[in-house]
Formats: structure tokens, sequence, C-alpha cells
């Protein structure tokens, strides 16, 4: 099985279990263990289980912490692109820009829909997760030269 495929599973049975943290910071203390924000799940997931203190007091170091895990950025990025609503893109120089998928997929967690008067349920956010793997997972990967 794809190994972001893997971890994208291993994310969703992890919000399944302890829910997801949408507010301040990117980790909060809930009764069944931390709970984390989506991005922060990818990257515990990734890391091997590790919740670095960053999450739960300074949110640029998180972001750049996440940033920083090639494996979790591709679960994020997978996330994504199983989702309705565009990326957005951060101004790195005059002309250049790049994706910026963690505020994509957080603030997709975070936000209510355009129309709806509430944000997706966890399990909502489960299933867009399960697609992401399942997509990943049924993809035929490319041919050895």
């Amino acid at each position: 099985m794809n190994p972001t495929a893997v971890t994208l599973t291993g994310m969703a049975c992890y919000a399944d279990i302890h829910g997801l943290h949408t507010g301040e910071q990117f980790a909060v203390d809930g009764p069944l263990g931390p709970r984390l924000d989506i991005c922060a799940i990818a990257y515990m997931q990734a890391e091997g289980g590790t919740i670095p203190p960053e999450f739960y007091a300074d949110e640029i170091a998180s972001i750049r912490l996440i940033e920083c895990s090639a494996k979790a950025m591709a679960a994020i990025r997978a996330i994504s692109d199983v989702l309705d609503s565009s990326v957005c893109e951060d101004p790195i120089a005059p002309g250049v820009s790049v994706p910026n998928y963690i505020e994509h997929v957080s603030n997709w967690v975070a936000t209510n829909p355009i129309g709806a008067t509430k944000p997706p349920t966890t399990s909502e956010v489960i299933g867009r997760i399960l697609r992401a793997a399942n997509t990943l997972a049924t993809q035929t990967p490319a041919r050895a030269a």
C-alpha cells in the first residue's frame, strides 16, 4: 500500500478516537489524550507518533515543523487534492507564489462551507481523509523506464 495512504488511514483512526482540534494552536489536551489539528495529526502519524511541545504553544514553529516533514506534507496535500475548494497561495517573491496546503486543509476543517451553518463534522473529515487514502491506494504507479 502507498505509504501516504497508510499515514492517511492512521490519521482517520486517530481523529475517530480523539476528535479534531480547530482552535488556537495545533494541540490541546483532551479527555482521551491530545486533540490535534488535522495537520498536526498528519505530522504525528508521519513522524512515528511524536507530538512536539510546540504544537501546544507556538503556531509558527508548529507550521515549520509540519512543513519540514515530507511525509506529513504528502498526506496534507493528498487531503487538499480531494477538497472541493482551491488551495490558497502565498507570495514568496514578486510574481512567485507557492500553495499553502496546511492553511487549506486546516481552514477547511475549521470553517463553515458556503451555504452551511457549521464546519464539517468529524465523520465528514474522516470520510475525506479516507477518500484521499483510497485515491492513493488505487492509483497505478508509473512503470520504470
